[in-house]
């Protein structure tokens, strides 16, 4: 899959926040929603998206963290 075909980001729409095409759901809200345990075809399911949509959500955040560097204090265990 492409996250291409599903994750449109366009200054008119959210703020020029990354959102599911076709929607104003905001790829942060579904992956705030996998990180707090909520299954993937319950994300669809509450915002009306496919699971291939919250799917591209995360290629969309992985792509992003290949990216950039986070850089961690020496005195993070």
């Amino acid at each position: 899959m492409n996250w291409r075909d599903r994750i449109s980001v366009d200054p008119r729409i959210c703020h020029g926040q990354a959102c599911v095409k076709g929607t104003r759901v905001l790829v942060s809200v579904v992956l705030d929603s996998l990180a707090a345990n909520e299954t993937p075809a319950a994300i669809a399911a509450a915002y009306h998206i496919t699971l291939e949509d919250v799917q591209a959500a995360l290629l969309y955040a992985a792509e992003l963290a290949k990216e950039r560097i986070v850089p961690f204090s020496a005195d993070v265990a």
